[in-house]
């Protein structure tokens, strides 16, 4: 190996934000379903605000959003790779893409699970208390 590659260069950490935030201009310009994973956690996000909610809850929103918006990014890099691999139809390539999206799909519901839980009650106690 070329020990040139091995050193540490400023530049190319800084380099590394760069793709990444060409990175999520992709997601947010070309996938609908990241749009609306994001719209839905900032909705989330100021219903924290207006609700009040604990740190704890604080906490669990916002890991629970950056999961389901991390698992959208892996899944739409998988689709690319899938795509770029075979672009006509294949039953396999088609498995990987629904395991994939499986993937987002169960993450999605145990977020929308956990925020019933902490924001159900709330609401309650806002609209019959």
């Amino acid at each position: 190996m070329n020990g040139k590659h091995n050193r540490f260069s400023f530049r190319e950490r800084l380099n590394s934000f760069k793709y990444a935030f060409n990175g999520l201009k992709i997601l947010i310009q070309e996938e609908h379903n990241a749009r609306i994973h994001f719209f839905i956690s900032i909705l989330v996000c100021i219903l924290g605000f207006v609700f009040k909610i604990s740190i704890v809850e604080w906490i669990a929103i916002l890991i629970l959003s950056a999961i389901v918006i991390g698992m959208e990014i892996i899944n739409s890099a998988i689709e690319r790779i899938c795509n770029f691999i075979s672009p006509e139809w294949n039953e396999n390539i088609k498995q990987i893409k629904d395991l994939a999206s499986l993937a987002v799909l169960v993450v999605s519901i145990v977020a929308v699970i956990c925020g019933l839980i902490i924001f159900l009650p709330k609401i309650y106690q806002l609209l019959f208390e």
